[in-house]
């Protein structure tokens, strides 16, 4: 399909449907979770385990072919533990598990298919001995994941600091760099002296930002019909 040809009305119902489905289906399965929370495909999330919290205006794009996995492992020695902060963005196909402890700070970005995971999960000797090695991860703030990054066992990410797409992060990376690679090394610095525009100023309004973004969609779909979007769906055209 070429657009969206749905009607406005029908694009607010189901975002007041994916409202609901996070409050009474998501929200639950957080041990905490701050406001405005936003999901699509928010039945294409799975939250698994205990100790994970998030902040404020989480944001989380899932999909049906390409869902996002946030979940802890835990077993009589050990108990995994998420915390994610306020403003951060997480995309397509993420997954984040962790059987010892994830610290992601504010304003981070994840791009689709990243992968951050803080266990071996099976030793090199003992392949039948699950979470055999795990070492804490810490993601600073403003810290962007690049698509298909994985970040390993024990890796502390600087703030600002931004991970290419498919690198592979085993040691840790310092503030205001941009890594690449397998295994991942600095590739360039970042002017720690420039102002970074982050994703919490998108919320220092935030009546304004929920009229802007209705506003953008009754623009886009205000002048689409029921009949044309039917008519998309079950008998598409070049035009549809």
């Amino acid at each position: 399909m070429r657009d969206d040809h749905r009607p406005y009305w029908v694009a607010r119902i189901r975002k007041a449907y994916d409202s609901f489905v996070v409050e009474h289906f998501l929200r639950p399965q957080f041990d905490q979770l701050g406001k405005h929370m936003e999901a699509i495909k928010p039945r294409k999330i799975r939250i698994f385990g205990h100790r994970i919290v998030a902040g404020d205006f989480l944001h989380l794009i899932s999909s049906n072919e390409n869902p996002i996995s946030i979940t802890t492992w835990s077993d009589d020695k050990l108990q995994g533990k998420i915390s994610i902060g306020d403003y951060c963005q997480i995309s397509p196909g993420v997954h984040i598990s962790a059987a010892d402890s994830i610290t992601i700070g504010d304003n981070c970005l994840f791009a689709a298919n990243a992968y951050i995971s803080d266990c071996d999960w099976h030793g090199i000797y003992h392949r039948v001995k699950l979470f055999n090695c795990t070492k804490a991860i810490s993601i600073a703030d403003n810290v962007w994941i690049g698509h298909g990054a994985k970040i390993g066992k024990g890796v502390t990410i600087g703030e600002n600091s931004v991970v290419a797409a498919g690198a592979v992060v085993v040691k840790d990376v310092p503030d205001n760099v941009v890594v690449g690679g397998n295994p991942a090394k600095v590739i360039k610095e970042l002017n720690s002296k420039r102002h970074f525009i982050k994703r919490e100023v998108i919320f220092e309004d935030e009546q304004a930002y929920f009229d802007r973004i209705d506003g953008a969609l009754r623009w886009a779909l205000g002048k689409n019909t029921f009949f044309g979007w039917l008519k998309s769906l079950l008998a598409p055209t070049r035009r549809h």
